[in-house]
């Protein structure tokens, strides 16, 4: 299986690669990762729907991350065969969950999607944690 792995976005040269990373800045690493390996060699059947699956799972973890895990500590997109595999990792133990889309009441909450919205697009959910601490959550998303 060929591998095409990036350096983190959040990592620019001499950078603290514990920098928070930001949802756009996510989706425009996933976008570019994609689309330079497409059209090359195992990843010539990429399509758009994919590619925006991709870029909507990227936004959905890193969002999580900032919202209710201490911001991104690191965030890597390497495409893996026929799909593409993300990884980001923050500060907090606390699993992701999915949260009824009412309150006891019956009221509609706001949020609560995203971690849904990540397992059902993607493929090989992973949650690990991390030796220094925090979380790893890992995903394949397909690429076809």
């Amino acid at each position: 299986m060929k591998r095409h792995p990036t350096r983190p976005a959040v990592a620019q040269p001499g950078a603290d690669r514990h920098r928070p990373c930001q949802p756009a800045e996510a989706r425009r690493t996933v976008e570019r990762v994609v689309t330079e390996c497409c059209g090359t060699g195992d990843h010539a059947s990429c399509d758009a729907a994919a590619l925006s699956d991709a870029v909507l799972v990227a936004s959905e973890l890193t969002t999580n991350a900032i919202l209710h895990g201490g911001g991104v500590t690191d965030f890597r997109v390497d495409v893996v065969g026929p799909g593409v595999e993300l990884s980001v990792c923050d500060r907090s133990h606390d699993l992701p969950v999915a949260v009824p889309q009412t309150d006891p009441e019956g009221r509609r909450r706001v949020g609560g999607r995203g971690w849904p919205i990540v397992c059902r697009l993607a493929r090989d959910v992973r949650v690990a944690d991390l030796p220094s601490g925090g979380k790893c959550i890992t995903v394949v998303v397909p690429l076809s």
